[in-house]
């Protein structure tokens, strides 16, 4: 049986604060191991950061929704904010060694190294992420 849980955020990096709390209420309902509950609660930090940034540009009159879904198996999580999307191509290698230095550009690959699977959805009225986390 699948449980639904969904939440509207301003974007403001205040607000990070209580996305956090938002999912270890969630987490902590399923039993999550600590490592398990540290990597989805920093890579949805993460995403959210992202689309409170580099989506919606820091405007407190717009949003990002969060939808979480758990099932017997996984946790999928869809953060979609209200911004003009990114060429995911365009964003560099964190790996290469012009990149190594920089204090930004890893999050999609820190990400990636948590969730079973990330993805990317572009529409007309934002960005979606999905990350999906398998816990059993």
């Amino acid at each position: 049986m699948k449980k639904v849980f969904q939440k509207k955020f301003a974007s403001d990096p205040d607000n990070l604060s209580q996305v956090e709390e938002f999912i270890s209420e969630i987490v902590n309902e399923f039993g999550l191991d600590d490592e398990l509950k540290n990597s989805l609660t920093l890579s949805v930090s993460e995403a959210s950061s992202n689309a409170m940034v580099h989506g919606n540009k820091l405007d407190p009159n717009k949003f990002i929704d969060i939808k979480v879904s758990v099932d017997s198996n996984d946790i999928e999580v869809v953060i979609k904010d209200e911004g003009n999307g990114f060429e995911l191509e365009s964003v560099p290698d964190p790996t290469e060694p012009e990149n190594l230095l920089k204090d930004s550009g890893r999050g999609i690959y820190i990400m990636k190294s948590f969730l079973k699977d990330l993805k990317f959805n572009f529409t007309e009225t934002g960005t979606e992420v999905t990350l999906i986390l398998s816990y059993k």
